[in-house]
């Protein structure tokens, strides 16, 4: 062959290879008859070899290049083919197109929901607006500034992690969460995600932390809040002989407070607030949700104690303390109390259970206190005043042919340690008491994405006897490898201050830090990584997501695509078939073998997203963050029984989500568009809004 380059759009010179002009071609074959016909691709690619040749050119412009597919195609007239390709052709000029309008370079070829999130939220902005810089000069920008730690120890290689960090981001193997992402090099450089901080009961310092939470959300973080130690509503305050608000009234105020701070100026804030179940207000905190619009920046949770959970075994009654005198004011059936709970879980979504003694029980810093709260989601118990930095590996990008490649997983955990560990060096703390906590405690809480994506390469079930199997040998392996990399760093940076508080002084396990696994929800991080959230399953096949509270995107499975065209049972019209389901297993045209792999929330019984929960939390040294998706003809009692089970497994917390009990939940199927709507997907035949 005579042609040695190609001059790709953004005129830079790439080495000729004849390969990539037949995937093209097999592209639109496949695309055309739903099948591989690897024989016509043979002979539409051998024409266009011909045609190159009598070019007689060393370097040769993509788009000539594209040129002649066509007219090879059409020489052999195979009209309905090209204009299948020109058609792609089109679409992939549009994807150019829409980007181009941003004004920035994709500079690392992402998907167009993975580029337009990081453009709307991530990438920095000067102060006209507008964006200045691209996503490879992020993550360079990210990886930079958490590599400058490394000079804290007289590292000599802060220019090699700084490269692994970029490659780690850039590859799409690890992503920090989001203030990391957003903030890291940057005058702000607030880079956790979440907070925990107390509120006491007086006026004084309720205010304070107001005060402490707006800045904290102003930066970008979140917060977690226990308000069991507020006096309940009616009670005496001896300073104005009036009747106590409660702790409702103030978590209002909070909740009013978040909404008029945007995260960083980039997103709304979130709050967990929590209530002991032995308050006298817990009823009100329980049927807090009730009303539209109610503390709509906070997710609760009831802190369900061992006493309370042995008293609903036996039907007894159940003492409520006033936090303030330490008196008991009433008693209630705990049955009473747990039936609301479910009831209220059931019709709103909210609250959630954080059982709060097995919290404690396997905190490995008792010697400091009882944890009292939780960050946002659920999946990071802390102290007061502790913060913690999160990041996910994209598991779905560790399958190698059928098996896991777990020496490069191994390798990712290390690198996914020493960052966050360095992420505590070079934060920028909003308050002096929270980075004295952090020094002292050095909580990570490094955790995974693309579980189900990772299962269906696999092509194991999810909830299957053998993927609850995988998920145990999979934290357990991540587990043990976090152990080993922190106490590496620990024998060159020093053990975390507190250790000689915590239960790894008996076992003499010099670790770096307190904490150091996590399962978070991973939201918009999994967005850019382009795979399945936290270790959740698909939740459908099409669907759209609302982000930035308003837009909405259409996601189709890339992997259902691909796995279509290889069994040859892909067609445009399949897709719309599957696109207002939350379920393929009654789609006629789907073979089983597709059914049985691509399973989704609402195939899947209560039961086995328990169980699938506790296998990782399990090896989750902090805590997992799962929602129990049901379907919205469940019963109440199924709530009732995923309660109870959650407790038996020793899981740390519960949360179900009856789908359509919030009008304005996150996911729908993408029956439920908007004009904001874009597709996500690669299929060029069908109308897509942009």
């Amino acid at each position: 062959m005579f042609i040695q380059e190609v001059i790709k759009r953004d005129k830079k010179k790439e080495k000729f290879l004849p390969e990539k002009i037949k995937k093209a071609i097999n592209s639109a074959v496949c695309e055309l008859y739903s099948r591989n016909n690897q024989s016509l691709t043979n002979e539409i690619f051998k024409a266009v070899i011909d045609l190159l040749e009598k070019e007689k050119q060393r370097i040769i412009s993509l788009e000539k290049i594209q040129d002649i597919i066509e007219k090879a195609m059409m020489q052999r007239g195979f009209n309905r083919l090209a204009k299948v390709f020109i058609l792609y052709r089109r679409y992939r000029s549009q994807i150019r197109e829409i980007k181009k309008i941003s004004g920035i370079k994709d500079d690392l070829k992402l998907s167009l929901n993975s580029f337009y999130i990081l453009h709307r939220r991530y990438l920095l902005k000067n102060a006209q607006g507008k964006v200045v810089e691209t996503p490879k000069q992020m993550f360079m920008r990210v990886a930079k500034n958490i590599a400058q730690a490394e000079r804290n120890y007289q590292s000599k290689n802060e220019g090699f992690w700084r490269d692994e960090f970029y490659q780690a981001m850039a590859g799409g193997d690890f992503l920090p969460n989001s203030p990391t992402l957003m903030n890291a090099g940057t005058n702000l450089g607030q880079l956790s995600a979440c907070f925990v901080l107390p509120v006491k009961d007086s006026m004084k310092e309720i205010f304070e932390t107001l005060g402490k939470t707006a800045l904290i959300h102003k930066s970008g973080g979140g917060t977690g809040f226990d308000f069991s130690l507020l006096r309940p509503k009616g009670d005496l305050v001896s300073s104005t002989k009036a009747p106590a608000s409660g702790p409702l009234s103030f978590m209002e105020i909070f909740d009013k407070a978040t909404s008029v701070v945007m995260q960083g100026g980039k997103r709304r804030g979130a709050n967990m607030g929590i209530m002991s179940v032995d308050h006298p207000d817990i009823v009100d905190f329980i049927t807090a949700k009730k009303y539209p619009h109610q503390l709509s920046n906070f997710n609760l949770s009831v802190a369900v104690t061992d006493k309370f959970m042995a008293a609903l075994k036996e039907n007894k009654y159940f003492n409520l303390v006033n936090p303030r005198s330490n008196k008991i004011v009433k008693r209630m059936k705990a049955r009473f109390i747990f039936d609301l709970i479910v009831s209220n879980a059931y019709l709103f979504g909210d609250p959630g259970l954080v059982f709060i003694d097995q919290i404690n029980r396997s905190h490995p810093l008792k010697g400091l206190g009882r944890i009292k709260a939780t960050n946002p989601c659920g999946e990071v118990p802390l102290l007061d005043y502790e913060s913690c930095n999160l990041g996910s590996i994209n598991l779905s990008r560790f399958v190698k042919g059928k098996n896991i490649d777990w020496g490069r997983l191994e390798k990712i955990v290390f690198c996914g340690v020493r960052f966050l560990d360095n992420v505590i060096e070079v934060n920028k703390y909003p308050f002096g008491n929270i980075k004295k906590m952090t020094f002292a405690n050095r909580k990570i809480g490094l955790g995974v994405m693309g579980f189900a994506d990772m299962l269906i390469k696999l092509a194991i079930p999810y909830g299957s006897l053998e993927s609850i199997r995988l998920s145990q040998r999979l934290m357990k392996f991540i587990h043990e490898a976090s152990l080993r990399a922190s106490v590496n760093l620990a024998k060159r940076r020093g053990i975390f201050p507190n250790w000689k508080h915590s239960v790894y002084k008996k076992r003499n396990l010099k670790l770096r830090n307190a904490t150091l696994n996590s399962i978070a929800p991973t939201g918009t991080i999994s967005l850019i990584a382009d795979c399945s959230s936290g270790i959740e399953p698909l939740f459908g096949l099409s669907y759209s997501r609302t982000i930035f509270g308003n837009t909405q995107i259409i996601q189709t499975n890339p992997l259902f695509e691909d796995f279509a065209r290889k069994y040859k049972f892909y067609t445009p019209s399949l897709l719309e078939k599957i696109r207002d389901s939350l379920t393929i297993k009654h789609i006629k045209g789907i073979p089983p073998l597709a059914k049985k792999i691509f399973v989704t929330a609402f195939d899947l019984e209560a039961n086995k997203h328990l169980l699938i929960q506790a296998a990782f939390q399990k090896y989750t040294d902090n805590a997992v963050s799962k929602t129990i998706n049901l379907p919205s003809f469940c019963e109440i009692e199924e709530v009732k029984r995923i309660f109870l089970k959650a407790y038996q497994l020793k899981l740390k917390g519960v949360t179900v989500y009856r789908y359509g009990s919030n009008p304005e939940q996150v996911i729908n199927t993408s029956s439920n568009l908007t004009k904001d709507s874009f597709f996500s997907s690669g299929c060029f035949q069908r109308n897509c809004p942009f």
